[in-house]
């Protein structure tokens, strides 16, 4: 969506007649159905007015075309200002031109993020010349018209506020890539930037240009499939097996036919491969060439899922974050825009007063701007009042919406060795549901053992670690975790305290918690469900705090509210303890099942250690 757009010389008349922040103003609020911030308005008329002037001492022709706050497709991010027109050559050209007010800025050791004085405070932000590279390489890779009709892309950002100083934090050695790719222009490089502009566009007739790219086809480009393809050949962490193979093929069959609307929903439990097949699904729907895209509520999956599937650098990486998306963006989303939207963790899914979330209900979301979905779901993972996902209300959400809905269910367990089990003794143990496997599994598929002290667990799991297994300590939420804003971004604080063993160690730090799962600091810190959930390891250490207890009346496992430290988790449940402990023992399960190899477990509250020992004893004695 473009908010402004018009040719060189119109902008520059009404930069003139200072008409340009009214006109902008109107063409946002006629667009996008809000108002702008008085920040937006503030950063209009100053940057604005350096454009004007760059645009015409650069003396490129009248008829380029200038584009205004384009708001990329599918996305809630917009490019500050494009100018397009035709080179020497005659070729179809388009420049990125990111904006910044800045007048200072520091080098960090992250590959292409710095920090800047950003909203009242300083942040962590990415390098401008890599926001306007990460701009044009999505549009060259998902914009049809861009490169069915061979419009060459460019991007530099410009500093106009910002001095030149040596030595320059933003030109540090480690960002001299980024910037090769997208020159980066200074307060002092006004001549630069008019000679970049007038080599690239400077013979004009780029109306025709902006058309096109605002009405270009979402769709991936042929090399942006070859890029995909290249990061699943060979790459054994996601090869298909047996009825994984099976569903995929089904998804597949589906998908590809968007004439008519479709919801298939994928049913399968911890260790079933819905992650692998949602990935692969992912990949062959590229392929064909529709506009897909892989959802998931998780920030932390959705970001361990990248780095798995790439392991590379930031900017390689950047091309496959762009088909991840979170679950709360689409609800403005034009119906049917995508042909197909794969979710993941769907039982995540959130509905109306949500974090961040600005809708009614994802689902409706998901399954009104898609032809066709995909929901991978286990009704046995939702863990907090707000989870909404569930097979009942997708599939009459799904018939409301007069999409045909396509039921498939996995059985065969890919994780915890094979031991299905396994999981099944934990659902009857934790009384979750009653199984077959009441009386245990076959022990030498899976190791599990419950230990005595958290000591003696951290012990293990760092052994583990340290002979090459991806091992973490894991925990329910029985402890609370200090504010950021009270010193505690990277884990400095040790929250998680069991003072009868004379044990402390901190939860996963905020700085790191999307790549806490694989981060080298990962194992001196204690994950919650929300780093991993969705995600495996081959050894996992699992505390049950005070918030799981059992009752040796009643013979029940039951949630201690005053215990349970999630208060998102609990709201609204204080008089509910039914459904309060239903969703506390989902989170003990999900963490439980993280393993792939074996589980370790110590439990807080005596009556549940001695109860889930009983339970072990009994397997032993089979």
């Amino acid at each position: 969506m473009i908010i402004y757009s018009s040719n060189a010389l119109k902008f520059r008349e009404s930069v003139d007649n200072n008409q340009i922040t009214k006109q902008i103003e109107s063409a946002f609020v006629k667009r996008m159905g809000k108002k702008p911030s008085q920040g937006e308005k503030r950063a209009w008329n100053n940057s604005m007015q350096f454009m004007e002037r760059i645009i015409r001492n650069s003396h490129i022709a009248d008829d380029c075309g200038i584009l205004i706050e384009y708001n990329i497709p599918s996305t809630s991010k917009r490019i500050d200002f494009i100018v397009a027109g035709k080179d020497d050559n005659d070729n179809d050209n388009f420049i990125i031109v990111e904006l910044k007010q800045w007048d200072s800025a520091q080098a960090t050791d992250r590959e292409d993020v710095v920090k800047a004085f950003i909203g009242g405070n300083t942040r962590e932000t990415p390098h401008p010349s890599y926001q306007a590279w990460s701009y044009r390489q999505f549009l060259n890779d998902m914009n049809e018209a861009i490169f069915t009709n061979e419009i060459n892309g460019y991007s530099c950002a410009y500093l106009h506020n910002y001095p030149t100083i040596n030595p320059d934090p933003l030109q540090s050695s480690q960002y001299e890539d980024i910037i090769r790719e997208a020159p980066l222009f200074l307060a002092n490089d006004s001549i630069k930037l008019q000679e970049f502009l007038r080599k690239h566009v400077g013979k004009g007739n780029g109306l025709n240009l902006l058309y096109l790219i605002e009405n270009g086809r979402i769709r991936p480009s042929k090399k942006l499939i070859d890029h995909v393809d290249g990061l699943f050949a060979g790459n054994s962490e996601f090869v298909l097996l047996d009825e994984q193979k099976v569903a995929y093929e089904t998804i597949m069959s589906l998908a590809k036919e968007t004439e008519t609307k479709k919801t298939i929903i994928i049913q399968g439990g911890p260790g079933t491969g819905k992650s692998v097949i949602s990935m692969n699904a992912l990949g062959g729907l590229l392929k064909h060439k529709l506009n897909a895209k892989f959802v998931a509520p998780n920030a932390s999956f959705r970001t361990v899922m990248v780095e798995t599937l790439t392991k590379q650098k930031a900017r390689n990486k950047t091309r496959t974050k762009m088909l991840f998306a979170g679950s709360g963006q689409f609800y403005d989303t034009p119906e049917n825009f995508y042909d197909v939207l794969i979710v993941d963790e769907a039982h995540r899914l959130k509905g109306k007063g949500a974090f961040q979330y600005r809708g009614d209900n994802q689902i409706e979301d998901i399954i009104k701007s898609s032809k066709v979905n995909v929901f991978f779901i286990d009704d046995f993972q939702r863990i907090r009042p707000d989870d909404i996902g569930s097979i009942a209300e997708i599939r009459r959400i799904a018939e409301e919406n007069h999409s045909e809905v396509h039921k498939y269910s996995l059985s065969a367990q890919f994780r915890c060795s094979g031991a299905e089990g396994f999981i099944n003794w934990v659902d009857d143990v934790f009384q979750i549901r009653p199984t077959a496997n009441y009386d245990g599994w076959d022990h030498r598929s899976f190791e599990f053992d419950i230990v005595d002290s958290p000591n003696k667990l951290y012990e293990i799991i760092k052994s583990k670690n340290e002979a090459g297994f991806k091992a973490r300590l894991l925990a329910g939420f029985a402890w609370n975790w200090t504010a950021e804003a009270d010193g505690n971004g990277n884990g400095e604080v040790t929250d998680v305290i069991i003072e009868e063993h004379n044990f402390q160690m901190p939860w996963n730090a905020r700085s790191i918690s999307n790549t806490w799962a694989i981060h080298e600091n990962g194992i001196n810190q204690i994950g919650c469900v929300h780093t991993s959930q969705g995600l495996e390891f081959d050894y996992v250490g699992v505390i049950i705090g005070n918030d799981l207890k059992f009752d040796l009346e009643q013979l029940k496992l039951y949630a201690d509210y005053d215990e349970y430290k999630d208060r998102v988790g609990k709201r609204g449940l204080k008089y509910d303890n039914e459904k309060l402990s239903i969703l506390v023992k989902n989170i003990y399960k999900v963490l439980i099942s993280r393993g792939i190899k074996g589980c370790f477990l110590y439990c807080r509250n005596k009556e549940l250690q001695e109860y889930l020992c009983q339970r072990l004893n009994i397997v032993g004695q089979r």
